[in-house]
């Protein structure tokens, strides 16, 4: 059986070093043999220990999305990236972003940037939503409202004093549509301000968009 048979399967997530092993379990190396599928371009080498299909393999990747849940976990897709999916900012995002619990970190890969900002529990696993992809893909992603607290909270240098600026920072700095806004589920945002970093600048966004 070709290694592209025995792989096809399990293709559409991040494939991890122990499957890939089992699969080259007939070679008395496989560990020399990855090394070899990597620069052969039969692999793709995300990090120490997790890979996708490379192009001579002609598989379709996973979902971007499913490689940046699986490249630092736990983590889910937020901040610009989370907001261009649901359409909020007009801008293409070039890079996926997301939250985790480990430290923040920037992984350079062959197929993208992966960057992670570390929020911390119980903040962190508010408004999560496991969304379809399509092809049979999921990935944990924050909901527009998470989303756009996560930017808030993990912009340095912004705190909300005034509802002018809090206004200028949604409509101009990330250019939000304001029918948008006035389309947010502001009950949940308040139920997650006590356990959020930067409380009062969450208060003070909700204060701001219960005027619209």
């Amino acid at each position: 059986m070709t290694f592209r048979r025995s792989i096809q399967n399990y293709a559409d997530a991040p494939l991890t070093h122990q499957l890939v092993s089992d699969v080259l379990a007939e070679y008395r190396r496989p560990n020399d043999k990855i090394n070899d599928l990597v620069q052969s371009g039969f692999l793709i080498s995300l990090r120490r220990g997790l890979y996708v299909s490379g192009p001579e393999l002609d598989l379709p990747l996973p979902h971007l999305f499913v490689i940046a849940n699986h490249l630092r976990g736990p983590s889910y897709v937020s901040l610009e990236t989370a907001l261009a999916h649901w359409e909020m900012i007009p801008e293409r995002v070039y890079e996926i972003n997301s939250i985790t619990l480990k430290t923040s970190h920037l992984y350079n890969t062959p197929i993208g940037n992966f960057t992670y900002r570390h929020l911390d529990v119980p903040y962190y696993s508010f408004g999560l939503q496991r969304v379809e992809l399509g092809d049979n893909q999921f990935a944990l992603m924050a909901s527009p409202e998470k989303a756009i607290c996560d930017k808030i909270i993990t912009t340095s240098g912004i705190t909300f004093r005034s509802q002018s600026q809090t206004i200028a920072f949604l409509l101009e700095d990330l250019r939000i549509d304001e029918e948008t806004l006035e389309n947010l589920d502001l009950n949940a945002i308040s139920s997650w301000i006590k356990d959020a970093p930067k409380a009062s600048s969450l208060q003070m966004l909700v204060n701001t968009l219960q005027g619209l």
